[in-house]
């Protein structure tokens, strides 16, 4: 069926939409407040260990700064069949309470263990606890809100409404900059490792409250009432949405497609799995991640200071917003494939070109704008692109009877990719043959190798899914 020319309820879409997008704002700032808080946990956990190695030391700084992503895979991996059991609205309520919970654990860590400050380094092990119980809350919402946000949208307006999860993700990231570096103008640093970075965990539970709250007032989706066998709801939800004329042959479109197979994952194939799972790997070793949580000390082995690495970060974050607004407006003129290649390009020129600044020239002595330009022109590249249309194809390409399952598996990936990119960052940017050979831009060339591989793969095995409706797809995977 192709989308109609009737009207559409578009505020209250927009509306259910907004609603579901807040669990990517919890995503992106969940994720990005350990930028804020990693020299301190840094500084109170592994610093104090003098008889640990440079190498063993970064180590644990990039695994005390990436356990949340291994809770993510564990989130993103549970999150596909308990929306398929319980509903997308279940599954956003529980991950709104974890990430509320998890929060203000992480921030107090010693919470009925010790008084606060008490344990020393042995807090880091009730510390990683939460922090993972925070990973499994972004995990499920990084799945369950943008497969709520496809399957309430009309395929023609899809990429754009989907493409929202992604504003929601890059607002998020952009204000917890902003409110991080609000945080660190509030004392000296010594106050910053003492209680400023638990002020910076703890300041999640608020949009957590709020994303709870919306989703209360949210109905599930029309195709997972169908899927459990509620028609009645499913054609009143519709009914709401759509154009009278639309809702009977939508109803039957979705019943077709979920009695066509069995559910198995691979009913229709490996094709559309493997190609879901690597868009998600190479969305991740591009780097987008390890600029995120490491956007400080970046802009610190500049010789910035930190207020001014702090500013330089926040602007960052704002540009980051600004192009994926513009890549919400593009998603369903361009088309999917070409801004993805387009994003690779961009993305590979800029991180080979910043390597090569960190190579041959001594930051200390550069101009700091040079290279936050390059940094912008690099973000600009993933937020038109890798940003949001990965997680717009993620939530469309997957046909309606294995979509649980294969998001789960996709996502999961892709938190494991995220891991391993935070994990090796510090590892390369702190290793001491590298800063000699590179002087901190080897990582830079590794991430722009993995954009010209990026752009290679979407140009050879990535279908075009732009407006076409869910059912639809199904026949591009069917060939």
């Amino acid at each position: 069926m192709t989308a109609s020319s009737g009207k559409i309820n578009t505020g209250l879409v927009l509306g259910l939409a907004v609603g579901a997008s807040l669990g990517g704002l919890l995503f992106g700032y969940d994720t990005a407040v350990i930028s804020g808080a990693e020299q301190s946990i840094k500084f109170n956990f592994v610093v104090p260990h003098t008889d640990w190695s440079v190498d063993f030391k970064n180590t644990v700084h990039g695994f005390a700064v990436g356990i949340a992503l291994l809770g993510c895979v564990i989130g993103s991996a549970i999150a596909g069949p308990l929306a398929t059991a319980l509903g997308r609205r279940a599954g956003m309520l529980i991950a709104a309470s974890l990430f509320f919970v998890s929060s203000l654990l992480s921030a107090f860590p010693e919470t009925l263990l010790a008084p606060v400050g008490q344990m020393g380094t042995e807090a880091i092990w009730p510390f990683l606890i939460y922090r993972t119980f925070g990973g499994i809350a972004i995990g499920m919402a990084s799945l369950i809100s943008p497969m709520y946000i496809a399957e309430i949208a009309p395929a023609k307006q899809r990429g754009l409404f989907v493409s929202l999860e992604q504003i929601a993700i890059v607002t998020g990231i952009t204000l917890v900059y902003f409110v991080n570096m609000q945080i660190s103008r509030m004392g000296d640093e010594s106050w910053l490792h003492d209680l400023g970075w638990r002020y910076m965990l703890a300041s999640c539970a608020i949009p957590a409250g709020i994303f709870f709250v919306a989703a209360l007032l949210m109905p599930d989706t029309p195709r997972w009432y169908m899927l459990k066998g509620k028609e009645d709801k499913a054609r009143e939800i519709l009914s709401k949405a759509n154009p009278a004329d639309e809702v009977e042959a939508t109803l039957t479109e979705i019943r077709g497609s979920l009695v066509q197979h069995s559910g198995k994952l691979l009913s229709f194939g490996l094709g559309v799995l493997t190609v879901g799972i690597l868009l998600s790997v190479f969305q991740q070793v591009v780097g987008i991640n390890a600029v995120l949580y490491y956007a400080p000390t970046m802009f610190e082995n500049l010789g910035l200071g930190k207020d001014a690495a702090m500013l330089n970060t926040v602007i960052m974050g704002i540009a980051m917003v600004v192009f994926t607004v513009i890549a919400l407006f593009t998603v369903d003129h361009w088309g999917r494939k070409p801004l993805l290649i387009l994003g690779s390009a961009v993305m590979a020129a800029s991180l080979i070109f910043l390597g090569i600044l960190y190579q041959t020239q001594n930051p200390a002595e550069q101009p700091g704008i040079i290279y936050l330009i390059v940094a912008i022109t690099y973000i600009a590249g993933f937020s038109l692109s890798w940003g949001p249309i990965v997680w717009v194809m993620l939530a469309e390409m997957f046909p309606n009877s294995i979509k649980g399952k294969a998001m789960s598996v996709a996502v999961a990936a892709q938190w494991i990719a995220n891991f391993i990119v935070s994990q090796t960052f510090p590892m390369m940017d702190g290793n001491p043959q590298l800063i000699a050979a590179f002087n901190h831009g080897f990582s830079f060339y590794v991430y722009g190798a993995c954009s010209i591989l990026s752009g290679l793969f979407v140009w050879k095995f990535v279908p075009e899914t732009k407006g076409r409706t869910l059912e639809a797809i199904e026949h591009l995977w069917k060939k």
